[in-house]
């Protein structure tokens, strides 16, 4: 028979210091993709003349390729299966193309939309303000859908398989044991003349 094997029960605390740990690392990850962003936006818009909106795609993207490497090889590397890297790869790169649109929109609308077009202005815009509601729905996406150490298809699996091992040996144990503390069944005489 073989022994289940007993988890560590995860407390409150435990887990508060692991998502603690986790947003540290993002956070870690995160500062050096804005440092990033915010020298390549400021290049494009000063350096080089360009739309504000279009530097502001750059600098993005720029910095979604330090952040992949970051959060693959640091925040989130203890997910080590290497067959599903093309399609967290694709997440990645589809949740960050959200936070693209999130972060840029903002400084779209008050670039265009509200008239505020000032460099500093557009740096609020884009790297205050969009690029907090982008990593915020960034960090959840991640968590949620790319980086996620045990697809839950996987997780149902071995639960059920841990079951129906468990119940089947349940069953023979009891079966076995059954069949070897009862005795026959011995035919009782029943006594007329009393």
């Amino acid at each position: 028979m073989t022994q289940p094997r007993t988890a560590r029960p995860r407390t409150v605390r435990s887990r508060l210091e692991r998502l603690a740990r986790e947003i540290a690392k993002f956070g870690a990850v995160g500062a050096i993709g804005f440092v990033v962003n915010f020298i390549v936006f400021n290049i494009c818009v000063h350096g080089f003349g360009l739309a504000v909106v279009r530097s502001g795609v750059i600098a993005t993207a720029v910095a979604i390729g330090t952040n992949y490497i970051g959060n693959r090889y640091w925040t989130y590397r203890h997910d080590g299966d290497k067959n599903r890297r093309s399609r967290e790869l694709s997440l990645f790169l589809l949740f960050s193309g959200i936070g693209l649109v999130i972060e840029n929109g903002v400084l779209a609308l008050s670039h265009y939309g509200l008239g505020l077009t000032t460099p500093l202005a557009d740096n609020v815009a884009k790297n205050v303000i969009g690029l907090g509601l982008g990593t915020v729905f960034r960090f959840w996406s991640y968590r949620t859908w790319v980086f996620r150490t045990l697809p839950a298809r996987t997780a149902v699996v071995t639960a059920d398989a841990f079951a129906v091992e468990t119940a089947v040996e349940t069953a023979v144990e009891t079966a076995e044991s059954f069949l070897a503390v009862a005795p026959p069944p011995q035919p009782q005489r029943v006594d007329a003349t009393k």
